[in-house]
């Protein structure tokens, strides 16, 4: 961030808010010409600070309107079982945050699914091929901050 002077600051605020901004309403917002705007985009994706624009659906919207958050303990730490538990988790797309954590749990996973029986789906395929210690299931009511913009 000590690379980042206010201007850029002012861009990636705007970006992580609305990506769907054409370059010229960025322009705009920011007080840059055109040209300025998009050399510092260039800039920003080149170093990395800028990853991707992507779009942010409405899980139930789209018909998740279940969210867990699955806490998940092991008592293998290989590097070939956290190989294995990675690629395993990974391929399952419902699977939409995946943490290695400090504390009494080694691995947080946030999920996604239609309904309850939907859940127990993923849960099962979770649980298929890799042991695991123990595995808590924490159902959410209500997305109070979600998806929340960082603090630029």
């Amino acid at each position: 961030m000590e690379n980042l002077d206010e201007t850029d600051r002012r861009i990636l605020r705007h970006m992580q808010s609305d990506a769907s901004l054409s370059q010229r309403e960025l322009a705009d917002r920011v007080g840059l010409s055109q040209n300025a705007c998009w050399r510092r985009l260039a800039r920003l994706r080149e170093t990395g600070m800028l990853d991707r624009q992507t779009l942010r659906l409405d899980p139930k919207a789209v018909g998740f309107s279940l969210t867990v958050i699955v806490m998940v303990r092991t008592r293998h730490h290989s590097t070939d079982w956290l190989k294995t538990f990675r690629s395993h988790v990974t391929a399952i797309p419902n699977v939409v945050d995946f943490y290695r954590i400090a504390g009494d749990y080694d691995y947080l996973l946030k999920i996604v699914a239609e309904d309850m029986n939907d859940y127990d789906r993923i849960y099962r395929r979770l649980i298929d091929k890799v042991e695991l210690d123990s595995v808590n299931s924490f159902i959410t009511m209500e997305a109070i901050a979600e998806n929340r913009d960082l603090p630029l």
